[in-house]
């Protein structure tokens, strides 16, 4: 599933010095770049899988971002195998182990971090459409099943990636292409295939989605214009002038769209980055080799933002999930009003006071 060094930059035998891909911007930023995401992603990561692990899977919501969760750590242990292949600081050995198990980890993650995207897209929806709709044990059940083949499916997809990346490199300048055998080539493209596949399907998927929960909420909106038309302010013993409750909800349904938003700032970008990308190197007689190079860095830079998923998740978990706030600010034995003061909501503490309309609730 590794994409990276799939084709050769340049065609035939022609090279130019002036297009290596061993540029500062490979070898010096992006390995900087990798390495702070490393040490974020560790700790950010490290407090969500703390955190999890003491919330039961009682909600589609709360089974879907533990899959994620996972996913996030995995990814993030492959950063330090990137940033030493990258720098040229790898031996030949490791830069083998990113061709054959490393890169196929971490496009592995990113593509169940998709899936599961869209399907947190679908219960943000149904949760906003039909908010008195309850789960049971057996959905649950179902739920986690469905999780289960998700990574089945996933995992026996890239298997062969791992076992048909078998050659042996004859030169120390190798891409992992030369260690693909002649069905290793044609599985790499099959899979390339069908993530396409899950990436378009997905963002149709999340695009129709907020579309139904944008049209909601401006429904509820206008609703709840209409009636407060003419009502009085509420007004503290203090007499301070409070928020309405109306207000309030408006902001707490906003929270939603950061699903979108990460979605969005992530994956879209590499996706698109990545079709004039494979052109170029696919068709490299209609690329001269500074086009390449170009396509090249733009595929790195959006590869980027889609490794910035692994520190943005948290954000989801903290804003989306009351569940995963109550739990953090109990464990850190935080003052009551923390959570309120950090997220600008009304008190939390009362679990039941949060309407089913409410999309923040994921317990």
């Amino acid at each position: 599933m590794e994409r990276t060094t799939t084709f050769p930059l340049f065609s035939g035998n022609h090279s130019n010095s002036t297009c290596s891909r061993d540029n500062v911007l490979k070898t010096v930023f992006f390995p900087i770049l990798y390495s702070f995401l490393f040490l974020v992603g560790l700790l950010l990561n490290g407090v969500a899988v703390w955190v999890f692990f003491r919330i039961p899977s009682k909600s589609y919501f709360i089974i879907y971002l533990k899959n994620i969760v996972v996913a996030d750590v995995v990814m993030t242990f492959t950063f330090p195998f990137k940033v030493l292949a990258d720098s040229n600081m790898a031996s030949t050995g490791l830069r083998i182990f990113v061709c054959r198990v490393s890169s196929v980890l971490f496009y592995l993650t990113m593509y169940i971090s998709i899936l599961f995207f869209g399907l947190i897209s679908i219960d943000r929806c149904r949760k906003t459409l039909k908010p008195f709709r309850g789960t049971n044990a057996a959905r649950l059940t179902r739920r986690k099943l469905l999780s289960g083949a998700i990574w089945t499916f996933l995992l026996l997809l890239c298997l062969p990636n791992v076992i048909l990346t078998s050659k042996t490199p004859t030169t120390p300048h190798f891409k992992c292409s030369d260690l693909k055998t002649n069905a290793g080539l044609f599985w790499h493209e099959v899979v390339n295939h069908v993530c396409q596949v899950i990436f378009w399907g997905n963002l149709v998927t999340v695009i129709v989605c907020y579309t139904l929960i944008t049209k909601e909420l401006y429904r509820s909106y206008s609703r709840t214009k209409a009636h407060s038309a003419g009502g009085t302010i509420c007004r503290a013993p203090d007499g301070a002038s409070t928020r309405k409750p109306h207000q309030a909800k408006r902001k707490m349904n906003a929270n939603v769209f950061l699903v979108l938003a990460v979605f969005f700032v992530c994956f879209v970008p590499f996706h698109f980055a990545r079709v004039p990308y494979t052109m170029s190197q696919t068709r490299g007689v209609l690329f001269d080799c500074k086009l390449k190079l170009f396509f090249f860095q733009l595929k790195e830079s959006t590869l980027f933002l889609s490794s910035l998923n692994s520190v943005l998740d948290p954000l989801i978990y903290f804003f989306l999930c009351k569940s995963f706030r109550t739990t953090l600010f109990k464990t850190l034995q935080l003052p009551a009003g923390t959570c309120s003061r950090l997220t600008g909501r009304a008190s939390e503490t009362d679990s039941g006071s949060t309407t089913p309309r409410d999309s923040s609730v994921c317990a």
